[in-house]
């Protein structure tokens, strides 16, 4: 068994010391060494992975919710997603969380894009799926997550990223990815 050699770039971790730890969040600080020698301490927060759908229709529009973020103070634009439960596969529980918070059930659906969204910091893995169609169950939307559905024509989503009613970067990224293929005739 071959030892890959350490590089000159990487930092090292002396050691970690955990601040707080609930069933969402492990929230510690590292003593890390960069490579020129200089040590330091850096906050490290670990969170569950999330899964988040584009449920794009037949009109091409997107199943978004309007809610209100409190951590920012503004109402936004978001995909329906949330965090997986311990061993829950991403696409169960991107699938389970359309239709909890929407009341719409996806027909068919695939990974489109993953991410971490603040890599320095934060390890949270980030799945975003397209779902191609949505049956409507009925079911209520859940209050607790939005105010409102809309669908959004794709067209529009550019514009709603641009003017700050499009912020998360679950939504930005997998929407980008999303017109990313639309504009390459992937889609």
């Amino acid at each position: 068994m071959s030892v890959e050699p350490k590089r000159a770039s990487v930092w090292t971790i002396h050691g970690e010391r955990v601040v707080d730890d609930t069933r969402k969040a492990v929230l510690s600080i590292a003593d890390v060494e960069l490579p020129d020698g200089v040590r330091f301490e850096q906050y490290v927060l670990r969170i569950p992975a999330a899964a988040m759908v584009i449920v794009l229709d037949d009109d091409e529009r997107v199943l978004m919710m309007w809610r209100h973020r409190f951590i920012v103070d503004r109402w936004v634009w978001e995909l329906p997603g949330g965090y997986l439960d311990p061993a829950e596969d991403s696409m169960t529980c991107a699938a389970r969380e359309v239709e909890e918070e929407t009341g719409w059930r996806p027909r068919s659906i695939e990974k489109l894009i993953s991410f971490q969204p603040m890599v320095g910091t934060i390890d949270q893995e980030n799945i975003v799926y397209l779902a191609r169609g949505a049956d409507f169950t009925g079911a209520a939307p859940d209050i607790n997550e939005a105010e409102r559905l809309g669908w959004i024509p794709l067209d529009e989503i550019q514009q709603h990223i641009d003017n700050g009613t499009i912020v998360g970067a679950g939504s930005v990224s997998g929407l980008l990815a999303l017109l990313l293929r639309k504009a390459t005739g992937k889609l």
